[in-house]
C-alpha cells in the first residue's frame, strides 16, 4: 500500500494561493507586452504617472468589487452597483446643495462648502445606501424574489429615481429644474482626484472586509451560506441576517464610490455616472477567484483581480490607437468567460470534462475560430484582414488538437 507524503510547506502555500500568485504573474506580463507594443513605450518612459493612474482606478474599482464579492461569496448576486452610484451622487450632490449657503441670487455657494455640510450629506449618503441594501434584503428574504431580480429592479429604478429627485430638487432649492449639480469645493475634489485618498480608503475598506471574513464567526458563516445555504440553515446559521449585512454592505460600499466617483468628476450626473461599473465589480470578484456559486473567495485575490482587470483597460488604451474605449466592454466580458470557465475546470472533475463534445463541439470550434479570427481583426489598426485569416488559422489548428486529444484519451479510458 503507497504511502502518501505530505507536500512541502511552500508547494501547499502555492497551492492555496496560487490564484493570487497567477494574477501578479499576468499583471506583470500584461504591463511587459504593453511597453513592448506601445510605440510610445509609455509604461517605461513615465513609470511613475501610469502608476498612480492604475492605483487611482484600481482603487476606485476595488472598493465596487468587496461590496459585490462579499455577496458573491454569500450565495447572492448584486447587480445595482452601478446605479447605486448614480444615486449615492444624487444624494450626497442633493444633500449638500439644499444646505449650502446662497448668493444674492439665491443660487447655492457649492465652493468652501464647511465641512459639516459634507459630513452631513456622507451622512445621508451612507443612510440612504444602508436602506436599499435593507430593501434587496427583504426583497430577497420575505418576498422570495431571486437575488437576480430583485437587483435587477434597482439597477433599472434607481437611476431613474436619481434623476428625478435631481430635478425636484433643484427646482425646490433654485426654481430651476437641472439634471445635474456641480460641486467645485476644493477639499472635496482633492479627495477624488488624488491617487493617495482612494487608495488609502480602499486598504482600509479592504482591510475591514478580510478581518470580518477571515477571523470572525459571521465571515465564517458567511462562507458557509455561500457553500450550502440549506445546510448552513440547518446548522442553525442565521441566513436571513447574513444576507441583509450582504446586501447592506454591497450598497454602502457602492455608495462610497459613488461619493468617490463624483468627487472625481466633479459634478453629480445620474443619467451617466456608473453605467457599466455593475459589471466591471463582478468582473473583478470573479477574476479574483469568487465562484458564482458562492462560497469560495479570498480579498487578496478580489484586489489582484481589480489591479488586473485596471491594466489590462490601460495597456488597451496605450497600444489600441482606435477608439480604445469601445473595447473595455469586450475584454471585461471576455475576462469573465475566461476567469468562471478555468474555475469550472478546475480539479480532478474539469480536468475530465470535454470541451469539445461531440456535434456542439464540432459548432463551438468554428465559432470560436471565427470569433478569433473577427476580434484579432477589429483590434489591429492596420492589415485587418491577414491578421484575422492567421489568427483563426492558428486558434482552429490548437483547437482541433484539442478535439482530437479529447476523443482519443475518451477511447483510451
Amino acid at each position: 500500500m503507497a504511502e502518501h507524503t505530505e507536500a512541502p510547506p511552500l508547494v501547499r502555500y502555492l497551492r492555496q494561493h496560487r490564484t493570487e500568485f497567477s494574477l501578479i504573474v499576468a499583471i506583470v506580463v500584461v504591463i511587459l507586452l504593453a511597453t513592448w507594443i506601445d510605440p510610445k513605450h509609455t509604461y517605461f518612459r513615465a513609470p511613475s504617472d501610469n502608476a498612480q493612474s492604475i492605483l487611482l482606478y484600481s482603487a476606485q474599482l476595488g472598493i465596487l468589487a468587496l461590496g459585490a464579492a462579499v455577496v458573491i461569496i454569500s450565495g447572492g448576486i448584486d447587480l445595482s452597483a452601478g446605479s447605486m452610484i448614480a444615486f449615492s451622487g444624487t444624494v450626497f450632490a442633493s444633500v449638500a446643495y439644499a444646505l449650502a449657503p446662497v448668493d444674492a441670487r439665491g443660487t447655492p455657494i457649492m465652493t468652501d462648502l464647511p465641512r459639516w455640510i459634507l459630513a452631513a450629506s456622507f451622512a445621508g449618503t451612507m443612510g440612504a445606501a444602508f436602506m436599499v441594501g435593507s430593501l434587496h434584503a427583504w426583497l430577497i428574504t420575505v418576498v422570495r424574489l431571486p437575488p437576480f431580480v430583485a437587483t435587477l429592479a434597482s439597477l433599472v429604478g434607481l437611476r431613474s429615481l436619481s434623476r428625478v429627485v435631481m430635478q425636484d430638487v433643484t427646482q425646490t432649492v433654485t426654481g430651476t429644474r437641472n439634471t445635474q449639480i456641480y460641486i467645485s469645493d476644493k477639499f472635496f475634489r482633492g479627495m477624488g482626484t488624488s491617487w493617495e485618498a482612494p487608495l488609502v480608503i480602499f486598504l482600509i475598506v479592504a482591510g475591514t472586509t478580510w478581518l470580518v471574513l477571515s477571523k470572525t464567526v459571521t465571515g465564517r458563516h458567511l462562507y458557509a451560506m455561500g457553500g450550502n445555504e440549506a445546510a448552513a440553515r440547518l446548522s442553525g446559521i442565521r441566513t436571513e441576517r447574513l444576507k441583509w449585512l450582504a446586501y447592506c454592505y454591497s450598497s454602502m460600499t457602492a455608495a462610497l464610490m459613488g461619493v468617490l466617483f463624483t468627487s472625481f468628476v466633479g459634478v453629480a450626473n445620474p443619467a451617466s455616472a456608473g453605467i457599466g461599473y455593475e459589471l466591471n465589480a463582478i468582473a473583478a470578484s470573479v477574476v479574483g477567484g469568487c465562484s458564482l456559486a458562492g462560497g469560495i473567495g479570498t480579498i487578496p485575490g478580489i484586489a489582484l483581480g481589480a489591479l488586473f482587470l485596471r491594466v489590462v483597460i490601460d495597456s488597451v488604451a496605450k497600444t489600441v490607437k482606435t477608439q480604445p474605449d469601445e473595447f473595455q466592454g469586450l475584454i471585461v466580458g471576455v475576462l469573465v468567460v475566461l476567469a468562471v470557465t478555468l474555475n469550472e475546470f478546475r480539479g480532478k472533475a474539469g480536468a475530465a470534462r470535454r470541451f469539445l463534445p461531440g456535434g456542439l463541439g464540432i459548432v463551438t470550434w468554428l465559432n470560436l475560430t471565427l470569433l478569433s479570427g473577427i476580434l484579432s481583426a477589429v483590434i489591429v489598426s492596420s492589415h485587418k484582414l491577414i491578421t484575422g485569416i492567421v489568427t483563426a488559422t492558428v486558434v482552429g489548428i490548437l483547437l482541433s488538437g484539442l478535439a482530437i486529444w479529447e476523443r482519443r484519451g475518451s477511447t483510451t479510458r
